[in-house]
């Protein structure tokens, strides 16, 4: 038997909306169309147009990802608040207020895909010697309430993620800390899902102190110099609870990594996007996850 009517008209409209995703993407390389498409897409007066029609467009997104495979780890460089709070003649802190709202937004759609790992970028220690010790505590702050939050989220216990802050996190004040502790003591237990927080971040600083353990532990006898591998390092790191992330995505426009898990990205796809972190839509998550089912793996091969 074949399809139905419906069945066909189906396929016909997702053909369509395919050949027009690809459609809008060739015409956002060129600068007349992506400079105003970037304003208008960050601009608070597109919200309440986006929020209606973003259900439909990733109810659409959505049922395309089904048919394929989801990655197992996603990472996010959260870029764009201070951005965001500028287009939309916003004081900077409601900019981060409003990334740290979006956080939590994002993470209940990971965890109703079922991905079983998902890392954010929060604080670099770039960020920690260049931002003003005014932007810094406000920063601060909004951890402290955000790790809060978590600790106390129905559903982080109701789906049993575990959480993790990792970084040189000697160099954060004793508050942000202690709400660490909390957050990671309250969840300890739980093996569902691994959601991990970069704060005071550095893929190069990371590095260094895997090596620097690597180092000692062969001065000590512990290990051999013949013995001294990959895998030494990778066991060193802040992340090696972690497999190495699958997707990571950017927003905000810029095309780097930004000293973002160095090591741990070398099979990584990279998908980067426009839109700021405030404005990231459950369409802008479909859309990344939909270019990495497209993608060839290889692993150099």
């Amino acid at each position: 038997m074949g399809p139905s009517s419906g069945q066909l008209m189906g396929r016909r409209r997702s053909a369509l909306g395919v050949r027009l995703d690809s459609l809008a993407k060739w015409m956002l390389r060129f600068r007349i169309v992506s400079v105003p498409a970037r304003i208008i897409a960050n601009s608070s007066y597109a919200w309440s147009f986006v929020s209606r029609t973003d259900r439909i467009r990733a109810n659409r997104l959505g049922s395309r990802l089904k048919e394929g495979g989801l990655p197992q780890h996603v990472s996010i460089i959260m870029d764009g608040n201070r951005r965001f709070a500028w287009n939309s003649q916003l004081d900077r802190n409601i900019g981060h207020n409003q990334g740290k709202e979006k956080l939590k937004e994002v993470m209940n759609w990971i965890l109703d895909l079922e991905i079983p790992y998902f890392t954010v970028y929060a604080l670099s220690t770039e960020n920690i010697n260049e931002r003003s010790e005014e932007e810094l505590e406000a920063l601060y702050d909004l951890y402290v309430s955000g790790l809060t939050e978590i600790s106390e989220d129905p559903k982080i216990h109701s789906r049993r993620v575990k959480v993790q802050a990792v970084g040189r996190l000697e160099m954060l004040p004793d508050r942000v800390r202690e709400s660490i502790r909390i957050a990671e003591d309250a969840t300890s237990e739980y093996s569902d899902f691994l959601f991990t927080v970069c704060l005071a971040y550095g893929g190069r600083e990371e590095i260094v102190d895997a090596v620097r353990e690597v180092a000692a532990a062969h001065a000590e006898g512990e290990i051999s110099l013949e013995s001294i591998d990959t895998g030494q390092i990778s066991s060193r790191l802040y992340t090696s609870n972690l497999p190495d992330p699958d997707l990571v995505i950017r927003t905000s426009g810029e095309e780097r990594i930004s000293n973002f898990l160095l090591w741990q990205i070398a099979y990584s796809e990279l998908h980067f996007t426009d839109v700021h972190w405030p404005s990231f839509t459950k369409s802008d998550l479909y859309e990344a996850l939909e270019s990495f089912q497209k993608r060839r793996r290889k692993y150099g091969k």
